[in-house]
Order: structure tokens, then C-alpha cells, then sequence
């Protein structure tokens, strides 16, 4: 959401009174995550944040510890940096006795920590005007000193596996350096530091490596002229300490700088100020982060704008939620862990709702120092497995479906934008390469668009198409893009807002398809289409696992999903001539194809495939995200004799990271299965944090894993088709469970189970109630 709107929803919200604003408040009290005791390290810290900010908070050693991150902080190499680490220190020392507690609280959007002499540290996050706040406050006399802390202070040559955190990846070069920040002090109480990004980047070897060079200077590029920084800054009782002091910290080298307070006092302020933007020079940044220090939102009185923070999250938490067995707060229990997990990992989400980069799979913006994740990654805390500016579709899509349930439609935008962004960068793939139209996005792509520089292949056969992927894991898989059209189309289905500026990419992705496996068939002498008028879909990948496909099922699936939902838009969307061309292409859709096991007919993953590379049970995407099998829809035994026959979706069936067998249990209506999977997904991590999963298949915290158990969750209690709405698809009757979800044409359910029986339901708007099928066994 742009700086405007933002600011519009702030003077909004000042309006109303966040004590009105009940949600669900005292179920959604008992969720609140309580510490009394501190933590030994950074794996140990908790989430806030705000707008798009993400802040590791704890305290460790009597110290209170922050890492700063911030959406679309990308360095030269696409790593996703941290914005630093700000260590909070106070004497006398109110953590150094046994009086401890550290308390996210939820409805607030804010954590808060007591000590002894009634201490109170409160940090939160601006979601308006990205700003951290920590407000320090004592009974008695203290004095604070705050330090900003980097271990970029000095250029880090990465090694090895060290190169995964940037799009580099098992490609690098020898000697691949993150560069050094610029850091000092600034003015009498504030540190400012940066880090711009220098004029070659990997967007230009990417470029080159692809041979594109011809049409580079037309193409979309985030990563030139970033900068990304901001300024921590003390009240006016502290003062810079004119000095740099360094240590270590979990074995990573840094550089501190401090200020600190002139003489004791009951209240201290500390702000971190972020900002990052394109800048043709510092000059030009460092004037764009004065004035979001000292613009028109500077001038809101401070507790307005907090009281107004709070109010944007007590809507955010009456918008939506799913409390399971709310009046038996038990978190030993493993039923009660998973409505709780599920508000805490929508916390997290809702830390990242405005981000110029959509939320990573791979951590978000909670990693923290890797050694805490893989004890043999002994890396500063800017690692992450799978890069940070890189994006894996079948991987971020699991992080985005939720959000339509939940109602949270206008977090969903960065995500959109993402592919809005790269669409001519995809279709200028398709130019070049093949001479066609449409826009050619593969999987593990950057965000300018383009195939990840270490996955497109370093040693490429020579002649092999420079479309393609050289990679066994990824080639011919286009169609992942086809998923988050889905969700840009279901945005209109369940809100009605306008979707005019998405239709363009959702037509670019289509057209690639149609030419572009008409022009192989040419190229292989062939005729463009089958002799029943059907598009040959070779080569194609059924997901990451079926490879070089004939008409895969993720494909056509996808294919038919897609053009039926949009033929389905209002007419105002597509002219008359549009409307034709689409019916057109979709009677060229080949049939999904079936197989036996013992004599069950189930949903094949390609009509043939050469082999199995992964452990997707591709077939039953069908189910979800594409709903052509599933309850109340024609042919569902089909469907559940996959699931129950089919040996490799028994054999790769599982609960860890993206594992989505327990959306496909409840979109089959199998309640015990469904219930079992998304428990083992949902109950506590393991961590300290009960939401920071993984690392799986990936990295910690695992968003993946977390939004794939929020989608079963849903699907267990809310399915729909088209205007049917069913209730308590696959819910088990002992789970009691008060929960909000949204459905499509603008309706909200909100419903209370207890003792197996519906005790209350509300349908908005009423009339909808005609349209609600009960399914409670």
C-alpha cells in the first residue's frame, strides 16, 4: 500500500476509539505468548512488527536485543539483509533479579517487558510511517544506552553454502562480497546507516548470462539505485557516545555505535527510523528519510498515533479467526496449540501487510542467526536458505491463499505486484527467445522476472534453448504463475473490487501458453494441435516431480481453472472479441488424463512423464488449488481413490513445510485425516517461539509450513462453489470452535460449535443463509 493510503488509513483510524474494538478479545488474550524467563539466544526471540517491518525481539543477558528488517531491504547480490541489531542496555539492571516477563499481546500488536522496580519496555511498530518504537519506563531512577549494532560494518566475503542467501546460489563466483554499510553517527543522539547498492548487480549477470543484453535497458530492474537504511535515534536526554566498541555475537564479528542518556531519568524513548527507496544519490535518500522523520505523520501527536496502531490491529483481529476450544485453554493440548499457532503465524503475516516485496517463504522477515536453524551454518544473521529476492511459486503460494479467508484481500497486493512488476521483463523472454507473445515466468525466479541465475544453468549445452531452464528440477514448469492469477480473480469474486489492472498479466500468462505450444509442435514438424482440436502440452512438468510431461495435470488443471474463472468476470472485464478468443482457447484444453490401482480409477498426473524428481503428489492438485474434484462437486470418489490407491501419493504424503496433503484431506471431506495432518502441522514448533516451524524442506520460521496449515484449518470448517457455502466440511464434532472466515460475493461467517451442535451463525449479509449447506456428521 503506498505511503498515501496509508496515511489516509491513519487518519481514519484516529477517529475511533480502540477500546470499542472488542474482537475476540479475551479468547484471543489466552493466545498471548508469555515468557518468564529470558532467552539464551536469537533462536529464542519472538515476533513484532508492523506495515512492512519485522523485529526478532528479546532479552539475553539483561540486555534487550531487536533485529531490524524491513520488506524489500535487497542488496547487490538479492539478499534479503537485515537493517542491523539494536542492543538496549539499563542500570541498574531491572532483568538482573528474578522478576521477568516478556508478553506478546496480540490484540495490541506489541510486546511488553517487565523487570524489577516496575520497569516496563514497550516496543512496537509504526505501522503508518515504519518507525520502531521502544518506550522505556521505571519507578525509579535509570540510566539507558542503546546501541546499533552491524556485522556489515566491513565488506564479508560469502563461502559456500554462505552464497544460498543470495540469488547467487550454488553459482557464485569465487570471492562473492556483501558489501559494507555506511555508518556514523548523526546529529547529538542518532545513528544513521545504509546500504546502497553499487551499479553492477546480479540483475546484470543475469541479464548477460540469459542473452537478453538486446533489450536490457527497457526492462524492469528493483535493484538498481537501492538504498536501504534508516537512523536510530534517542529523546533528547541521550547523546551520542562519540566512539565505535566491537565484539562478537554467536561467533559473527560487529561494530557498535552508541548514544546513551546524559543523567538518570523515570522515561527514555528510543526510535529506529527506516527507509527504503530508490535514490539517484545518498543526498536524495537521506532527504526522503528526514522527511519521514519530520513530515505531515510527525506531526500526530505520539499517542494518537499509537492508539491508532492499536486500533488497526483490533480490527485486523476482529476481521477474522479460528479459536478451537476456546473455553479449554489447555496448551498442552495439541487441538488448542492449532488455533492458537494459526492466530499467531496470522500475526506474523500481518507484520508484512504493505511490503514492496511480498512475504518470503524462507523466514519472512523473522530469520535470525542460522546456527539456530543448522548448527554447520555458521553465518551471520542475513542468512537464509533459498535466497531473499528470489521467489519459489509452489512455495509462496501456500503463504497467500489463507489471506482470502481470512479476509486480509488488501495484504495480498505485494504478492500480485510481484508477477505486475516482471510482466514485461516475462514477456520480453517470450520475444526473444521464441518470437511470440505472452509472458514466460518459470519456477525460481527473481524479482525482476527472470530465472534464477544459478538454476537457469552455468553450464548450459551449447544450443540448448535459452528459454528453458538447465536444470532437471524445473524445466518446462510455466504454470505455477496460473495459481496467483487464481487468488487475483478470486479477490474479485469474494470483494468485487476492481481487478482491471491484473487482467493484462492474467491474459500475457494464457497467450504464452497457447502460442508457445503451438510454435514447439511447428518446430517438431508437427501440426499445432491434436487431431481433436487439443494443444500438445510437451514438453511440461507436472509440479516439481512428474518431468517432461504429455498434458500434465497441474497444467490443464491450471489451463481450464483459469479461463473458466476468467470468462466468469463481469462483462465490463473483456470485450466481445475477448470473450470468443478466451472460449476459444479453452475448448483447445486437452482432458485430464485417469490411471488404475487395483482396479480404482484415479486422476493420473500426466497423460506420460520420463520421470519423478520430487515428492509432489501432483494429481491431486486437481483437488486444491484448482477445486475440480472436491465436496459437493461431481466425481469426488475419484478423486478419494487417489488419495486412498494411488501408491506415489501415499508413498510422498506428509505434514513438514509445503506439504499440502492436509488441504487435500479436507477438500475430499475426509475429517480424521484432515484433523490428523493439519495437528501434526499446527501444534507447537519446537522452538521456543510456538510458530516459528521448520526449517523443513527450507528455512525457520517456515512460512510455508504455517500457511498450508492455516489453509487446512479453513478448509476443514468452510468450503465453497461458486455461491454455495459449506459449514463443517471436514470438522470434527469434539473440536468446539467459535470461529470468522470470509466467503465469496462479500459474505462473512462467523459460527460457534460446542458439545458437537451449532450454537450460533451468522451469515453477512442475511440473505446469504439460503446459499449455507451444514455438513456436521
Amino acid at each position: 500500500m503506498c505511503s498515501k493510503k496509508l496515511r489516509w488509513l491513519l487518519f481514519g483510524l484516529l477517529g475511533l476509539q480502540a477500546s470499542s474494538l472488542r474482537a475476540q478479545t479475551g479468547e484471543l488474550d489466552k493466545y498471548n505468548i508469555v515468557w518468564n524467563s529470558q532467552s539464551h539466544n536469537s533462536g529464542e526471540s519472538m515476533p513484532c512488527g508492523g506495515g512492512d517491518v519485522g523485529l526478532n525481539v528479546w532479552v539475553e543477558n539483561g540486555d534487550l536485543l531487536i533485529y531490524l528488517a524491513q520488506s524489500g531491504a535487497f542488496d547487490e547480490n538479492n539478499t534479503l539483509l537485515k537493517l542491523g541489531r539494536v542492543r538496549v542496555k539499563l542500570f541498574p539492571n531491572p532483568f538482573a533479579g528474578k522478576t521477568f516477563k516478556q508478553e506478546l499481546v496480540l490484540r495490541d500488536g506489541n510486546i511488553v517487558i517487565t523487570g524489577t522496580n516496575n520497569t516496563k519496555i514497550t516496543v512496537w511498530v509504526d505501522i503508518f510511517n515504519p518507525t520502531v518504537h521502544i518506550e522505556i519506563k521505571s519507578a525509579k531512577l535509570i540510566s539507558a544506552k542503546a546501541a546499533y549494532e552491524s556485522w556489515r560494518y566491513r565488506d564479508r566475503i560469502m563461502k559456500g553454502r554462505e552464497n544460498n542467501q543470495s540469488s547467487w546460489k550454488f553459482g557464485a563466483p569465487p570471492n562473492t562480497v556483501t558489501y559494507a554499510d555506511t555508518i556514523s553517527y548523526h546529529g547529538k543522539n542518532s545513528v544513521q546507516f545504509y546500504h546502497r547498492n553499487r551499479d553492477s548487480t546480479i540483475f546484470d549477470a543475469t541479464v548477460r548470462q540469459q542473452g537478453i543484453q538486446s533489450v536490457k535497458a527497457g526492462m524492469y530492474n528493483p535493484l538498481s539505485e537501492l538504498i536501504s537504511g534508516g537512523e536510530l535515534c534517542g529523546d533528547d536526554n541521550m547523546v551520542v557516545a562519540q566512539k565505535t566498541s566491537d565484539g562478537i555475537y554467536n561467533g559473527t564479528d560487529y561494530r557498535s555505535w552508541q548514544i546513551q542518556s546524559r543523567k538518570p531519568g523515570t522515561e527514555f524513548h528510543i526510535d529506529a527510523f527506516l527507509l527504503i527507496a530508490k535514490a539517484k544519490t545518498v543526498g536524495d535518500w537521506q532527504t526522503a528519510l528526514f522527511h519521514k522523520q519530520h513530515g505531515p505523520l510527525s506531526h500526530v501527536p505520539y499517542d494518537k498515533t499509537k492508539e491508532a496502531n492499536i486500533t488497526y490491529w483490533h480490527h485486523y483481529w476482529d476481521k477474522s479467526f479460528i479459536c478451537i476450544n476456546p473455553d479449554d485453554a489447555n496448551p498442552a493440548d495439541s487441538v488448542w496449540q492449532a488455533g492458537r499457532n494459526y492466530q499467531l503465524f496470522r500475526y506474523m503475516l500481518g507484520c508484512n501487510a504493505y511490503g514492496s516485496s511480498p512475504t518470503k517463504f524462507n523466514g519472512g522477515l523473522f530469520t535470525y542467526d542460522p546456527v539456530f536453524v543448522n548448527k554447520d551454518y555458521a553465518y551471520t544473521p542475513d542468512f537464509r536458505n533459498w535466497g531473499g529476492g528470489l521467489m519459489t511459486a509452489q512455495n509462496q503460494r501456500l503463504v497467500y491463499f489463507p489471506m482470502l479467508k481470512n479476509g486480509d484481500w488488501d495484504m495480498m497486493k505485494p504478492q500480485f505486484d510481484f508477477y505486475l512488476k516482471s510482466l514485461h521483463n516475462a514477456e520480453l523472454r517470450s520475444r526473444v527467445y521464441w518470437n511470440h507473445a505472452g509472458a514466460s515466468f518459470t519456477e525460481q525466479i527473481e524479482n525482476f522476472g527472470l530465472p534464477n541465475y544459478a538454476e537457469y544453468g552455468t553450464k548450459r549445452p551449447a544450443g540448448f534453448d535459452k528459454g528453458v531452464e538447465y536444470n532437471n528440477w524445473l524445466e518446462y514448469e510455466w504454470d505455477t504463475v496460473f495459481q496467483f492469477c487464481l487468488m487475483m480473480l478470486d479477490v474479485e469474486r469474494y470483494t468485487g473490487k476492481d481487478i482491471s489492472h491484473y487482467i493484462p498479466l492474467i491474459e500475457s500468462c494464457l497467450t504464452f501458453y497457447d502460442e508457445h505450444y503451438q510454435y514447439l509442435a511447428k518446430q517438431r514438424g508437427e501440426s499445432p494441435l491434436d487431431e481433436n482440436g487439443k494443444l500438445k502440452l510437451y514438453p511440461g512438468s507436472a509440479a516439481e516431480t512428474y518431468k517432461v510431461t504429455n498434458n500434465s495435470t497441474t497444467t490443464i488443471a491450471a489451463l481450464q481453472g483459469t479461463l473458466t474463472r476468467l470468462l466468469a468476470l463481469p462483462d465490463h472485464y473483456l470485450s466481445k472479441e475477448k470473450k470468443e478468443h478466451w472460449t476459444q482457447m479453452l475448448t483447445r484444453i486437452p482432458p485430464i488424463s485417469f490411471r488404475e490401482f487395483d482396479g480404482h480409477k484415479t486422476i493420473a498426473p500426466a497423460q506420460k512423464w520420463e520421470r519423478i524428481n520430487n515428492t509432489e503428489p501432483a494429481e491431486l492438485y486437481a483437488v486444491f488449488p484448482w477445486h475440480l474434484y472436491g465436496v459437493g462437486k461431481p466425481d469426488l470418489q475419484t478423486a478419494i481413490n487417489t488419495w486412498q490407491y494411488d501408491t506415489d501419493a501415499i508413498k510422498f504424503r506428509s505434514f513438514i513445510g509445503w506439504k499440502q496433503d492436509n488441504i487435500f484431506a479436507a477438500d475430499m471431506g475426509l475429517t480424521k485425516e484432515a484433523a490428523e495432518l493439519t495437528i501434526l502441522k499446527m501444534k507447537d514448533s519446537g522452538r521456543r517461539f510456538p510458530a516459528f516451524w521448520g526449517p523443513g524442506f527450507d528455512w525457520a520460521p517456515d512460512h510455508n509450513w504455517g500457511g498450508s496449515g492455516m489453509i487446512g484449518l479453513q478448509e476443514m470448517l468452510l468450503q465453497t462453489d461458486n455461491r454455495k457455502i459449506y459449514l463443517f466440511p471436514a470438522w470434527p464434532k469434539d473440536w468446539a470452535v467459535h470461529f470468522k472466515l470470509h466467503a465469496p460475493y462479500n459474505t462473512t461467517i462467523e459460527a460457534v460449535l460446542k458439545n458437537g451442535k451449532v450454537q450460533s451463525l451468522k451469515v453477512t449479509p442475511v440473505e446469504r443463509i439460503k446459499d449455507v449447506i451444514n455438513l456436521l456428521k
